[in-house]
C-alpha cells in the first residue's frame, strides 16, 4: 500500500510492506507554469501538474486592509478609554473596602476607630511612581470613637487633564467618588 501526503512544500510518501514501512520525503519546487518538479533523495526529477492557484495578496490590498483596521480602531478608542479608567478605579474601591473591614475589626477589639493604617494592619502597596503597581495612595483622614474617613487618591492622571481621582469611604461602608478623573 502506498500513501502520499503533501505538507507545505514537502511530499511525504509512505510505502507499507508486509513486514516493514518505508518513508521517503521529497521537496516540491513550484514553477510558474503550474508545473513543479519533485527532487527525491536519489536526485530523480519527475514532472507533475498542479491545480493550485499560487496567487497571493498584493501590497495595495494589504495596505487597504491595514488602513480600514486603523480607522476602526480610531473609531472604537474613545468608547474604550472610559472603560479602562473604570477598571483602574476598581483598585481604589477594593483597597477602601479592605480598610473598612480592618477598621470595623479594630473597632470591635478596641471600641474606637484608628487613624493609623499600620495599626489596623493595612499595608500600602508600593505606588507606581515608586516602582510598584498601586495607582492609589490610601490615607485615613480622620478617626474617633464613632466614625472614620479614609480616602484613596490617584497618583496617576488617567486622562491627562491635570485632575487626580479621589475616592472616600466611611464607617457605614459607603464608598463615593469625591473627585472624578
Amino acid at each position: 500500500m502506498n500513501v502520499r501526503l503533501r505538507v507545505g512544500h514537502y511530499i511525504i510518501s509512505l510505502d507499507f510492506y508486509q513486514t516493514s514501512l518505508h518513508i521517503e520525503t521529497r521537496l516540491a519546487v513550484f514553477l510558474p507554469k503550474k508545473e513543479h518538479k519533485i527532487f527525491s533523495k536519489r536526485g530523480i526529477m519527475k514532472k507533475h501538474r498542479t491545480h493550485f492557484n499560487n496567487r497571493g495578496f498584493s501590497l495595495t490590498e494589504l495596505m487597504v486592509v491595514l488602513v480600514i483596521i486603523g480607522v476602526l480602531v480610531l473609531l472604537a478608542l474613545p468608547k474604550l478609554l472610559p472603560l479602562v479608567t473604570k477598571a483602574k478605579t476598581t483598585e481604589a474601591k477594593l483597597m477602601l473596602k479592605q480598610v473598612i473591614t480592618l477598621e470595623q475589626s479594630y473597632k470591635f477589639e478596641n471600641d474606637r476607630y484608628s487613624a493609623s493604617l499600620p495599626e489596623i494592619g493595612f499595608e500600602q502597596t508600593k505606588l507606581i511612581n515608586e516602582g510598584g503597581q498601586a495607582r492609589y495612595k490610601i490615607e485615613i483622614v480622620s478617626a474617633d470613637e464613632k466614625s472614620f474617613i479614609a480616602i484613596a487618591t490617584s497618583v496617576v492622571d488617567f486622562n491627562n487633564n491635570g485632575v487626580f481621582n479621589v475616592w472616600e469611604a466611611d464607617q457605614t461602608g459607603a464608598i463615593r467618588e469625591k473627585v472624578p478623573d
